[in-house]
């Protein structure tokens, strides 16, 4: 796995964690690390809003400059197997987080590199949108989506395990990274 330097600001950094299991407590690590360097934030986090077995992928994004809570899965009932996700609510909130970058924030989180983004869609404009931007970005991958985060990020790339130490080093690097660019200005 690509190593961050720790002598670096980070770009384009893939949180990643195993498939089986969201990692929830390195994200509100982040958010809490990046909030500490008083850090602005935009993009989405997510809570499982019902944790039983047939309901195991009902989830919440949670907008990070505006607090907004989105469901972005379907409720088709107890029996159903395909997919569920609600492409309209998903791109409902892509939306809001694209407006939020019009405010130039200092970080772009977000949740998962999940299906949507390894077949092209999802949330993969707003990385691109970031980069441009030059606003450094941190997304959830499954280890099952590496392969379609690489060819995704090529070079540009970095990763981080879902490790909470890890990932407040990586937003102390990035706080750093912010304040010395503001003393620079």
């Amino acid at each position: 796995m690509p190593m961050l330097r720790s002598d670096i600001a980070p770009s384009l950094t893939a949180l990643v964690y195993p498939d089986t299991g969201y990692p929830a407590a390195a994200f509100e690590a982040l958010v809490a690390r990046c909030r500490r360097h008083e850090l602005s934030l935009a993009g989405v986090l997510q809570h499982v809003s019902e944790a039983t077995p047939d309901r195991r992928c009902d989830v919440i994004l949670e907008d990070l400059s505006t607090g907004l809570c989105t469901a972005i899965f379907e409720d088709r009932g107890a029996g159903a197997s395909s997919c569920r996700l609600d492409e309209a609510a998903l791109t409902g909130a892509a939306v809001r987080v694209a407006s939020a970058l019009d405010s130039d924030p200092d970080v772009l989180v977000l949740n998962k590199f999940g299906k949507a983004e390894c077949e092209g869609r999802g949330l993969r404009h707003l990385i691109a949108a970031a980069l441009e931007r030059e606003i450094p970005v941190l997304i959830g991958v499954p280890k099952g989506n590496l392969a379609a985060w690489r060819g995704f990020a090529g070079d540009l790339g970095t990763e981080v395990e879902a490790d909470v130490g890890e990932i407040e080093r990586w937003a102390d690097r990035l706080g750093r990274s912010v304040s010395d660019r503001l003393v620079a200005e």
